[in-house]
């Protein structure tokens, strides 16, 4: 098992803006990530949540405002984002974007490779995420023979290979079957017991509400950030940014419970005691 690092401290950004020729995407976004905490991540299509997600692992450079781990800036020379992307990762949506190799080993180990580590450390640093990951059965494919959701799963182990402390990830359920979305919720899990945070793109709001301790809503260039439960509870907050009331609190609301259940555990507890 790799030494716990320093805590690099909470991701955040301060009065981001950011788009792309002819077309501003975000105005003024100031987010704070919470180290440790689970962060979703809601809008509609075309919101600006990828968007936020590239300025905040470097790939996009915001036209204002800024990035800040800890109380470090991110900085866009090459020295400066090579140190931050050690730091944070981003896995797009669609695997087919971050795999280059023609082989799942070799693909996981392109990261370590590149920051010109040592053969036994690449060794041990693919290893590991592949356990994390539980792609065992899957080191030896070519990366051509995957399904969508192994694909998926492959993605990340590359983007845990570098050890961030902060992993991004942008719609990681959708396209998934039950039994895929499963398995990659269980490898969060096993990232998170590992000591990474992990924010979630997604417009799964029941995933979302059960997932998440935080939420970050982007609407009309802007953000709202809170609690899940409030956030997925404000009707005209959720109408603004195209989304719905997930079933628990619609269910709680129209039952009139002061408690606001996040699953249907929780529920069944709720039903128990009225």
């Amino acid at each position: 098992m790799r030494p716990d690092p320093a805590p690099a401290g909470d991701l955040r950004t301060e009065d981001l803006s950011a788009g792309y020729p002819g077309r501003p995407v975000l105005d003024g976004v100031s987010v704070t990530l919470t180290s440790g905490r689970r962060t979703a991540l809601l809008g509609a299509n075309g919101c600006g949540k990828t968007t936020l997600l590239r300025c905040l692992s470097g790939a996009h450079r915001p036209g204002g405002g800024r990035v800040v781990v800890g109380e470090r800036p991110l900085r866009h020379s090459r020295g400066a984002l090579n140190a931050h992307r050690r730091i944070v990762q981003l896995v797009l949506q669609d695997p087919d974007d971050q795999l280059f190799s023609a082989e799942v080993t070799q693909d996981i180990s392109f990261g370590p490779m590149n920051m010109g580590l040592p053969e036994d450390e690449v060794r041990d640093r693919v290893a590991e995420a592949i356990d994390l990951l539980g792609i065992g059965h899957l080191a030896d494919r070519p990366t051509h023979q995957l399904s969508y959701g192994e694909r998926k799963r492959v993605a990340v182990a590359g983007a845990m290979a570098m050890r961030p402390q902060w992993l991004l990830l942008d719609e990681p359920t959708a396209g998934l079957d039950p039994r895929g979305e499963d398995e990659m919720l269980a490898a969060i899990g096993r990232l998170e017991a590992y000591g990474t945070t992990v924010v979630m793109a997604t417009h799964d709001v029941a995933l979302a509400l059960a997932w998440a301790s935080d939420a970050v809503v982007v609407t009309g260039g802007r953000s709202v950030q809170g609690p899940v439960t409030d956030l997925l509870a404000d009707p005209d907050l959720l109408a603004a940014a195209h989304l719905r009331m997930p079933w628990p609190l619609v269910l709680a609301r129209r039952c009139g419970w002061p408690v606001q259940p996040r699953d249907l555990d929780e529920v069944l507890a709720v039903l128990r005691l009225v």
